[in-house]
């Protein structure tokens, strides 16, 4: 349990470096390290997803944990295709930001088909510790640090204190998002849809050659784990979706570190003669008017500042933002000044080459092919 004087110091270091403008893997480094001086741990597995709908987007693990990816794809179907309620979305809908397994299941932490079917009899842990990465009511992400049996299990006062550092990680996350830019590595040849059908036994039944090229880019994307929890998270709210208990088909928006955005969906397939479980899985570039919104989202804005960007990028003066959003020419430049702050840019002009162009700019010149989309990367 942290004493109040050393909670209060680790508080103070997670703020100070979720407000420092690192990258995501040098934030979560930073702020786990400053979290087990209050709350030990021995492995923890943090989770980033797609604010809109909740799905993973990659993983990273520290301590114990590191490194071992072996049953990530387990770990998706359980985490989104079943129901339980120290899961992340149910935690989200529950207003829960912080929950310990064992305290919740009053001991019986077999109660947990999570704990029971995979943490123990594969880690060895005894209890897990579950926070969400919040801002502005929104999910990043989300950690989970865990104990060995031989180990106490999580208290109260631990449970609330990662509560309390709920919004100070998920600013952190938020802004870990796009806080470095890279160059797209050349890629050999255009890469189209990658397309790939997951069957009722959760083995890959069939898949294209861009879903491997694909799935290459999210392997060497900078999450340090392979994508088989991404993939199996959509598997798993796919079929949830199929038997409506899962609101919309899933989708989930993915920076790669070489600076790209993928697109991935899933649907659940039916066969003729009635059977159900397959999933397709599909992973494309993402085009701008999906990528958009999560950048602008990235930023932090205030509900006004993002009206003000969405006319910025429609072309509009200050004079025309003024009269669409009934405001003095005073006011649009106060939220340009914060938005332009906040965006870390200094003219509209790198704004929206922030917002919109990163990724597509650099391609202007390489042609367009018959599907409508550029023949080749940078």
């Amino acid at each position: 349990m942290p004493n109040g004087l050393l909670a209060e110091r680790v508080r103070r270091d997670v703020e100070v470096v979720a407000h420092a403008g690192l990258d995501l893997d040098d934030f979560l480094s930073e702020a786990l390290l400053s979290i087990q001086r209050a709350v030990p741990f021995v492995g923890v597995c943090f989770g980033s997803v797609d604010p809109a709908t909740r799905l993973l987007t990659g993983t990273r693990k520290f301590g114990d944990l590191a490194g071992r990816d072996e049953r990530d794809h387990e770990w998706g179907l359980l985490e989104y295709g079943g129901c339980e309620v120290t899961a992340f979305t149910q935690m989200v809908d529950a207003g829960i930001k912080a929950a310990g397994v064992h305290q919740v299941t009053s001991g019986h932490t077999d109660d947990s088909p999570r704990v029971r079917e995979l943490i123990r009899p594969a880690f060895g842990y005894g209890d897990e510790l579950r926070a969400l990465c919040l801002d502005q009511g929104h999910l990043w992400g989300a950690t989970a640090l865990f104990r060995s049996t031989d180990d106490r299990p999580f208290d109260a006062d631990e449970v609330a204190f990662l509560a309390a550092l709920s919004c100070i990680m998920g600013a952190g996350v938020r802004g870990g998002l796009l806080a470095s830019l890279s160059a797209s590595a050349p890629l050999a040849s255009p890469v189209g849809p990658g397309v790939m059908i997951v069957g009722d036994d959760d083995t890959v039944v069939q898949v294209n050659p861009g879903a491997m090229r694909w799935l290459d880019e999210l392997t060497l994307g900078g999450t340090g784990t392979s994508p088989d929890g991404v993939i199996s998270s959509l598997v798993g709210a796919a079929r949830r979706y199929a038997v409506g208990q899962w609101p919309s088909p899933p989708r989930a928006r993915i920076r790669t570190v070489s600076g790209l955005w993928l697109v991935l969906h899933a649907t659940p397939l039916s066969a003729r003669n009635g059977a159900v479980g397959d999933v397709v899985v599909t992973i494309e570039e993402a085009r701008p008017p999906v990528v958009v919104p999560l950048v602008v989202a990235a930023f932090g804005l205030t509900a006004r500042e993002r009206d003000v960007v969405a006319l910025v990028l429609q072309g509009l003066d200050t004079k025309e933002i003024g009269s669409n959003l009934h405001l003095s020419a005073w006011t649009v430049q106060d939220h340009l000044k914060s938005i332009f702050e906040k965006a870390s840019v200094r003219s509209r002009r790198e704004l929206i080459a922030r917002v919109y162009f990163d990724q597509y700019v650099p391609r202007l010149s390489t042609g367009v092919g018959p599907e409508g989309w550029f023949t080749a990367q940078v």
